[in-house]
């Protein structure tokens, strides 16, 4: 029940609109039935079936699935691969944008047979508006229903579907690949079927993503009953349009045309309730996508919230909105779903190819034979590449939006990689071991006044022996800091989705003290608690002392005061970058602007943070001043 409301939401509603995009306007024709549902079965079975079910899902991180956990697991073999990943990213995002409106306006359309110059965008809005306006508390008390109600619908499709293949049960033909084959050959609109085609398979990304919450066996024991009543469904969609060859459908949906009348307004209602569904998954898929990307340091650094305990639960404000306002955006562009089926399936479409790429890359690190890692490769780059041509001829009937929306994300994302790589690239880091002595001198040094009992680092530095120059600066020139203790704490992203581990290294008894955090790239970075527990430990060991030094509280047996220390890397000039990065350095001043401060970021309490903005230099030498002293 669960796999069923959270998992299958998005390919459980793909029946909606499938054989409305196949069969459009036209006349009934047998030989396109045919053609169509071949392609669908052989659509399933390959591509979700042999390709996710089967073989994506055993790329679990940890038990945890998605394009971002599989990229943490190749992150390490290559590079490059952090380009497919991102460009899978976001598309998945954009996916999420046009899963709520393309769904929950197939369901609503359902209206028609009974009002057939209803205006649904005002419905559909309005629907879509609530989903997103209620996301900020959660979906723990609702989230109960969903599986029943996904329940419902799968067998209601599979009971109506059944209807008609009693009726004509030559339907089954279809199962034979040679009708997929003849219509992809011979038909004049073949490319147009293909794109039609693959909206059958659209969710099968959420079963990867979604792994997590359900784990491997159960999606695949509830994968043979949701295949099962898919396939009724269509099958019976089908036997119902041989039932009434040549009569055109003038729009119509074979879904609900099917449907007894007295059944219909029950039919629409559940279908309703599953799009709704269905757009939830997505939308929390997005929320999980987003924050794992923050982690990964490939999306600004924005508020996340826990809106109840229950694990996996997260709201993620700005990604809110921005789903909301390019969902109501595609809703009022295209007005119909007819007209969205183009965008959507461009955007999953490309997520699929990336997945394969990536899982390409898995398989031959996990010392699969070469020979089937290229067979892999090869076949399904060849089969989602027909897929992507078929989809691309519809670019000019709504696939440039989807390609727009992406290439915006990408670019988001990009920038953001880019310029933190750009920034890395000019922090200059010191032997921390050349100030040991020093920094005792002036932990010990009266004559300085007190900034803080303990003083704490944020520091990038991955070796213990280094540390930025920027902080040495901190502490000794920019108004020198004496400290009873000074803490520098390292955040380590693992590959892993949960870890929470961490190190303690005492670099000067008592004086300096480095911690390493090893966190997972789904764990929360609540750095002023996580450095709280250990500093707790370390006092209940024996291994620090956090009193004041100053008399009276020492006296009376008071602890010190924390000061977090963050420094904000500021480039001031840009002269010695090339083009491409003083434009990436730009977007992402920009970004910045609308992310959370490095503070808040990592959790820190504003109150006990001293924020220092601090200049990257990027010219090696300086300009010739040319200047003469006169009296």
């Amino acid at each position: 029940m669960v796999a069923l409301g959270i998992i299958f939401g998005d390919i459980g509603t793909s029946p909606l609109y499938v054989f409305k995009a196949i069969i459009g306007q036209d006349a009934v024709d047998r030989d396109l039935v045919y053609g169509g549902l071949s392609c669908i079965f052989w659509t399933l079975t390959l591509q979700t079936t042999l390709k996710y079910v089967i073989i994506t899902l055993r790329a679990d991180n940890k038990g945890e699935g998605g394009i971002l956990s599989l990229y943490s697991l190749v992150r390490k073999h290559g590079k490059w691969v952090v380009f497919p990943a991102m460009l899978g990213g976001a598309s998945l995002l954009a996916d999420g944008m046009i899963t709520p409106a393309i769904t929950i306006s197939s369901a609503i359309e359902g209206l028609d047979i009974f009002y057939p110059h209803l205006q649904t965008v005002p419905i559909v809005l309005f629907i879509v508006m609530v989903l997103f306006l209620v996301q900020r508390f959660g979906t723990a008390v609702v989230g109960r229903l969903f599986g029943p109600i996904m329940f419902i619908w799968f067998s209601m499709m599979a009971v109506v579907g059944v209807g008609h293949i009693v009726d004509v049960p030559q339907i089954f033909w279809a199962l034979s690949p040679h009708y997929a084959v003849v219509t992809l050959i011979q038909h004049p609109d073949a490319l147009l079927i293909i794109g039609a085609v693959f909206l059958c398979t659209t969710g099968a990304e959420a079963l990867y993503s979604d792994l997590g919450h359900c784990g491997l066996q159960n999606i695949r024991v509830s994968w043979i009953f949701v295949k099962t009543c898919l396939l009724l469904c269509y099958f019976g969609q089908g036997a119902w349009l041989l039932a009434h060859e040549g009569v055109p459908l003038k729009g119509g949906n074979p879904f609900f045309m099917g449907m007894p009348g007295w059944f219909l307004p029950f039919g629409i209602s559940i279908a309703t309730a599953a799009a709704i569904i269905a757009s939830q998954a997505m939308i929390s898929g997005a929320f999980t996508l987003v924050s794992e990307a923050v982690r990964l340091n490939l999306w600004p650094k924005v508020k996340i919230i826990h809106p109840n305990m229950l694990k996996g639960q997260l709201y993620v404000p700005s990604a809110n909105w921005i789903l909301l306002v390019g969902c109501v955006f595609i809703i009022l562009i295209f007005q119909e779903s007819a007209r969205m089926e183009a965008a959507y399936g461009l955007a999953i479409n490309i997520s699929f190819l990336v997945t394969t790429v990536l899982m390409t890359v898995y398989l031959r690190n996990r010392h699969i034979p070469l020979y089937l890692c290229i067979l892999f490769l090869l076949f399904y780059l060849f089969i989602e590449s027909v897929f992507f041509i078929g989809n691309a001829t519809k670019f000019s009937h709504g696939g440039w939006l989807t390609l727009l929306i992406t290439g915006l994300l990408f670019t988001v994302m990009l920038c953001w990689w880019w310029a933190r790589k750009i920034k890395n690239r000019y922090t200059r880091f010191v032997e921390i071991t050349d100030y040991y002595e020093l920094l005792a001198e002036l932990a010990t040094d009266k004559s300085v006044p007190l900034y803080a009992s303990q003083l704490v680092y944020l520091t990038s530095a991955n070796f213990e022996s280094e540390i930025e120059e920027k902080i040495i600066y901190s502490i000794l020139r920019k108004k020198p800091k004496r400290a009873d203790i000074y803490w520098l704490v390292h955040v380590d992203v693992t590959d892993h989705p949960y870890t929470g581990e961490y190190k303690v290294k005492q670099l000067i008894p008592g004086k300096l003290v480095r911690i390493d955090f090893r966190l997972g790239f789904r764990d929360e970075q609540r750095i002023s608690l996580l450095f709280r527990k250990v500093v707790e430990d370390l006092v209940k060991n024996g291994e620090v002392s956090i009193k004041s030094n100053y008399d009276t509280l020492r006296k009376h047996d008071i602890d010190g005061d924390f000061r977090f220390v963050v420094l904000e890397k500021v480039i001031m000039k840009t002269n010695t970058l090339k083009f491409m990065e003083r434009i990436v350095l730009d977007v992402y001043r920009f970004l910045r602007k609308f992310s959370l401060s490095e503070e808040r970021g990592f959790g820190l309490d504003s109150s006990f943070v001293t924020v220092e903005r601090v200049p990257l230099i990027l010219d090696s030498t300086p300009l010739a001043i040319n200047l003469k002293r006169i009296t």
